[in-house]
Formats: C-alpha cells, structure tokens, sequence
C-alpha cells in the first residue's frame, strides 16, 4: 500500500525527486520486458516445432501454460513489493531473474548441443531430450517469475514520481498513463514484426539475443536512476487484512448479529493510512462478515487485536473484493480465445499464402500485428470520438460505464471466434481443392489476409473489455488495494491460459477416433477440425456473455464517503449514482 509522502517525515518531497525526468529510466524497462514477452511468445511456438521438434498440441500447452504461469506470479510480485520490499527494489530483483531466464534460452539457440539435430529429409524429426527441455522449462520458469514482479510495480512506480499534491504535477499522472500505454504498444508493434522477422528470416540467436541484450541495458539504466526516484515504503499487505477479517469473523461466528451498524467498530486513526481518500460505507450484504467488526468486552478498542477486531472500512474492503469476484471471473474466456492466436492461428498463418509483394512475404508470427493495430486505433477511436458522442446522452464523464465497455469487448469476442471457424473452413477447402490435404508442409495457394478478420476482432474485443475490466477493477477495488489491481488483472489472464490448455487437452484426447483422426491433429492441420475446436470456444463464449450480463445487472457498487481537504466528509452518493449500469 502507498502511503503519503508527508507522512515519510517531508523528506521526498524537499529532495523534490521524482517527476518527468525519471520517465526514460522506468520506460526503458518496460520497453524492453514487453519486447521480450511479444518477441518470445509472438513467434515462440515455431522455434518449438521447428527447433526442438515439439509435437504441435504439445507445444500450444507448453505456451499456454508459460503464459498462465506469467500471468500469475504478479499476485506473488506484488505482495513481495507492498509488504517488504517496495516496488524499486522488486522491479530490479525481477528484471534480474528475468535476465537468467533470457540469456539461458537465448544460449539454447546458439548451442547447437542444446537443441536436437535437424530434421533431414523426410527423416522423422528427433524431439528435444529431457535435458534440453529442462532447460527451456527453466528460462521459462525464470521469466516468468521475472516479469511477475515487473508488471504489477512498473506502472505504479512510475506513478508514484509525480506528487498529485503539488498543483504543478497534479495532471501528470494522467499523461503518464497515456505515455506509458503508448510506448507499451509501440514495444509490442516492434516485437511483433522486426524481432520475429529477424527469428525467422536472420536466426533464433539474434532474434533472442536482441531482447536479451536489451534487458541487460535496460536494468543499468534503471538502476542507474536510483537517485532520481521518489520511493515509497512498503506498508503492509492488504491481502493480511483481509485475512484478519476472516478470522475475525470466524472466530465471532456465534454472536447475535446487531440490529444498529452504527454501533459497529469505527476508528478513523487505525484506518487513516489505508483510506486516504475515504471511508468505506456499511453495506446490508453478507452480513456474517460484519460480526468481525462487533464489540466484545475482551476487545481493546484503542488498541485491537485485528486477528479478532477489524473495523467497519476494513470488513467493506473484504465484501467489496467479493463482490468483484464474479465480475473478475467473466474474463477468463475471453483470454481463453484470445491466447488461440499465438497457437493455432499462428499455425493457420503458416499454411497460407503470405507474400505481400513478390518480394516480401509477412512473418507468421507477425500476424498479431493486426491485433495490436486494430487494438490501439479502436482505443484511440474510443478516446477521441466515442465518449464524447456518448456523453452527450448518458451525462457520465467517461461516456458509457466500464461494465457497458467490458459487456461490448464480450460480444465482439464471441464474433471474432465464430468468424475464425468460417475462416479455417475456407482455407481447409482451398486445401482440398488444390490436393494439399495431404502435404501440411506445402503452402496452400489462400492469402494469408483473410485472417486478419478475427485477428483485428480479437484486437477490438481487447480495447473493449480488457481496458475495462482494468478499469472497473481499479475503481472498485478498497483504495488500499489498488496497487494489486493489476494483480488480480493478470490473474484472470493466467487462468485464462490454463482453461486454454485443459481445454486443447481434453478436445485433442475425447475427440480422437480410431483412424487416427483428431479435431487437433499434432501434424496436420489440414486432416483436422480446427473450425469445430473455435466454434466451441464460441459456444463457451456466449454462456459466459449471459452469465456477465447477469452479474452485472445485480452488481453492487462500492459505497465510500469521500474525505474533504477541511478534514470533513462529503457521501459519494452522486459518484455511486454515476457508476451505475
């Protein structure tokens, strides 16, 4: 949690550190985290079927969990920087960890000992032994866990160098996400075309060795700006008190609820550090959580044992992460789809005509282009034209409400699938048409731009729900609790993945026959039912649209009474008012 930086004593801000200056430094760490994330993932599954020789299922799973695994250390990342060691120090640690992971994969691709011998022929290609596999398991193990403590820290650590109490930096924060989103998607627009056209065209060792030498620089730059960051001090995890009101709840489980709230625990001063902007109202739901902040006569009320007291903000704060729970969940298929990009559809790409010019043909790893094109024009779109279109009629400062953006992200999504299933019909019937069903190594005569529909799909679904459920996780989540939103975001991302991976599993064994056929066949998409595999994506898809509507339509928005700078309170019900569906 962030505390004040008066209450450090003043000394952050008389050094006046901070401020647009030490921009470069933490860009340059994300700039080059992201160009190894994309460039790793975006083309990673060719170095693993052409490389190591890997089974196609096998190596979509080994991805898929990679990602899922990326995806949920942040949790681990962020409760290391908010309860020991700040975010400067887990930033530098992680990106260190990071680096090992990097160098020892990018040494794989130089070692011609590490990998196994290439195919010969129409030799049956030799697979990756136990020993070279565990080293790519490693490295990426080690990213992994290297960029689970970057993700969650480098944006509010950025943040944190502008003082929101100084009138002259009050609107830099805001630029600072705008800047910071900016120079994310130009990271990903450069991974996913001049690194995975240098994989495939120049060589895997230059193409991992580029981002892992930039990693190296990229930490001497950030640490080298130690002395211009303003630091914060960890102050505690705010998933300890959560903790804290389920014990204490429990352990009170047998007393009579009250009838008056008021008479509920209150203390402003043990709360003063973990609501700065203000105070959590009482809620009528799940009243058993209130039990946690009813007064007993073994309580100490000034000074409380909160493994057995908590007050009324701090039992709200654990209801308000409840209620975002079902909400949270809706966006775990959508990742579910979305991860098919950089697996099967990296696979379709391959198959197909991708000559551009005669002289240029587009990598297929670089499909995702069309994703991360389509992703921030449609932001843009959103920003520049569609709020103030829609504020005209709804009267709400950021047009339609979070909920309405994510519920919009959500049919797009379902349509990017369905069309991806038309799509590989196509393309298969242009196989058999040309008599290639049988020679999955051969280019189908099908131009590779009639996949850029569910690319650019995807891309749209993502500025719509993604963006939102960051948004709506930030704007409900306990204050305290918000440096964690980004946490809980790449939680649902990790999940997501790991759904993706049951799901290839178990549709690759139930839908085997006994002629050798498969809906994902390891060798040939062209014998395969890939279309089936995304229309039952979409089948899922649609469930999950209902039950997001129908959470959303019974959501309850966190009530909270905002502090005046007098030091009075004013109730937030007209921000409520403005947050509803």
């Amino acid at each position: 949690m962030v505390q004040k930086m008066e209450e450090k004593g003043g000394s952050h801000v008389n050094r006046k550190k901070g401020g647009i200056i030490t921009m470069p430094f933490i860009f340059a760490n994300e700039v080059c985290e992201k160009l190894a994330v994309v460039g790793f993932h975006a083309n990673m599954i060719s170095y693993l079927t052409t490389q190591l020789h890997m089974p196609l299922t096998k190596a979509a799973n080994t991805l898929t969990n990679f990602g899922g695994t990326g995806s949920l250390t942040p949790l681990i990342g962020a409760f290391v920087a908010d309860t020991y060691a700040g975010r400067f120090w887990t930033i530098t640690v992680a990106s260190i960890i990071y680096q090992i992971g990097m160098f020892s994969l990018t040494l794989s691709a130089i070692l011609p000992q590490l990998r196994p011998p290439p195919c010969q022929g129409d030799q049956v290609c030799k697979e990756a032994d136990t020993g070279q596999l565990a080293i790519l398991y490693a490295s990426l193990l080690l990213a992994a866990l290297g960029s689970g403590g970057i993700r969650p820290c480098v944006v509010a650590f950025g943040a944190d160098q502008f003082d929101e109490t100084d009138p002259k930096q009050a609107t830099k924060t805001w630029k600072y996400f705008n800047w910071y989103y900016f120079v994310m998607g130009a990271a990903v627009l450069v991974a996913v075309t001049v690194l995975v056209y240098i994989q495939d065209n120049v060589g895997w060792n230059w193409g991992l060795g580029i981002p892992t030498v930039a990693m190296f620089l990229s930490i001497i730059a950030f640490v080298f700006g130690y002395p211009l960051y303003r630091n914060l001090d960890p102050a505690g995890s705010p998933f300890v008190r959560l903790m804290q009101v389920c014990v204490a709840a429990f352990r009170k489980r047998n007393l009579d609820m009250v009838s008056d709230p008021n008479v509920l625990y209150q203390n402003e001063e043990l709360d003063a550090s973990i609501c700065l902007d203000g105070k959590l109202l009482h809620t009528k739901h799940m009243k058993f959580l209130d039990k946690a902040a009813i007064v007993t006569e073994e309580d100490d009320i000034k000074s409380p044992n909160l493994w057995r007291l908590n007050t009324v903000h701090r039992v709200e704060e654990l209801k308000s992460v409840i209620r975002m729970g079902p909400i949270w969940a809706s966006g775990i298929l959508l990742i579910t789809a979305y991860a098919q990009q950089g697996t099967f559809s990296l696979q379709q790409a391959k198959s197909m005509d991708r000559h551009l010019t005669k002289s240029f043909q587009i990598p297929a790893g670089s499909m995702s282009v069309f994703t991360m094109v389509s992703m921030l024009s449609t932001i843009a779109l959103y920003d520049r034209i569609i709020i103030p279109v829609a504020r005209k009629f709804t009267g709400l400062d950021r047009g339609i409400t979070f909920l309405h953006r994510m519920g919009i992200g959500f049919v797009i999504s379902v349509l990017a699938t369905l069309v991806a299933g038309f799509v590989e019909t196509k393309r298969k019937q242009a196989a058999l048409a040309h008599g290639l069903v049988d020679k999955p190594h051969i280019i189908i005569p099908i131009s590779v731009l009639w996949l850029v529909p569910q690319y650019s799909l995807h891309g749209i679904a993502e500025a719509f729900m993604s963006v939102g459920h960051l948004e709506f996780l930030y704007d409900q989540a306990p204050e305290s609790m918000r440096s964690t939103a980004t946490a809980l975001f790449w939680t649902a991302n990790s999940i997501g993945n790991y759904v993706s991976t049951l799901l290839v599993t178990l549709v690759h064994k139930f839908s085997a026959g006994p002629n050798g056929s498969n809906w994902l066949p390891d060798n040939n998409l062209n014998k395969g039912k890939l279309e089936y595999f995304y229309w039952l994506i979409t089948l899922l898809q649609v469930v999950n649209v209902i039950y997001y509507f129908f959470c959303a339509k019974i959501y309850t928005f966190k009530p909270i009474q905002m502090h005046k700078k007098g030091g009075d309170s004013s109730s937030s019900e007209g921000v409520e008012l403005d947050n509803k569906v």
